[in-house]
């Protein structure tokens, strides 16, 4: 018996994709989809109207743009976990994306039965980034840069650049509370800290930050294929 349900919001203008998805979770009892749009104003009224926990977004909808939809979303909901789930493999969408508070970006190519734990995934905590988008996506965050700046970094203990670059590894909580030798609360208040100090909302931004100033390698990217 699963304990707890993922409530879903499927965004995507083509019908067929979206009964594509609907069937995929519908053999996974982790997941509920509780609505489908088709425009990115539908997914917004949605997430008002549904409360989903995660949301699988096209990024271009008839309307407009799916990072719009995306940072609206996230603005309204901090908590929800936005997935980009797209055809469009520019790495400056993706950095567009990171910057609005996506969750992940993977490529319609993915394999549709790895979604479940995708999502699962990001409800972790972690930031997915299709591993063929990994070198095109590097180099749009270093050509336009992170929202925070290397004086901020400055402002960080020793203790926090370590989890710092942890988070940029991609490491969950939970993760670097085992490799650190500390508790998950912790950790958990560590990463509050240093996303205040930098001035940013989301572990994603903090990696692009960190990857902006050369210390992380794109190999180091915390991509998840």
């Amino acid at each position: 018996m699963v304990d707890t349900i993922t409530r879903l919001l499927l965004v995507d203008d083509q019908h067929i994709v979206r009964l594509g998805l609907r069937n995929v979770f519908a053999t996974d009892p982790r997941y509920l989809v509780v609505a489908e749009a088709s425009t990115a104003a539908q997914a917004v009224m949605l997430v008002k109207e549904s409360n989903p926990d995660a949301v699988i977004m096209e990024v271009n909808l008839p309307d407009g743009s799916g990072i719009q939809a995306c940072r609206e979303i996230v603005s309204m909901k901090p908590s929800i976990r936005v997935l980009m789930f797209t055809t469009c493999a520019d790495g400056d969408i993706v950095y567009a994306a990171i910057v609005a508070g996506a969750a992940g970006y993977l490529l319609k190519h993915t394999d549709p039965e790895r979604l479940p734990e995708a999502i699962s995934v990001a409800l972790g905590g972690q930031w997915l980034l299709d591993a063929r988008l990994v070198p095109s996506t590097m180099q749009a965050i270093r050509r336009n840069g992170g929202r925070g700046d290397r004086g901020d970094l400055a402002s960080l203990s020793e203790h926090e650049l370590a989890i710092l670059k942890l988070i940029a590894d991609g490491k969950t909580n939970r993760e670097i509370a085992h490799i650190l030798c500390l508790s998950e609360h912790t950790v958990k208040q560590y990463v509050s800290n240093i996303l205040q100090k930098l001035h940013l909302a989301r572990r994603a931004q903090a990696a692009a930050l960190i990857a902006q100033y050369g210390l992380l390698s794109i190999d180091g990217a915390g991509a998840r294929a």
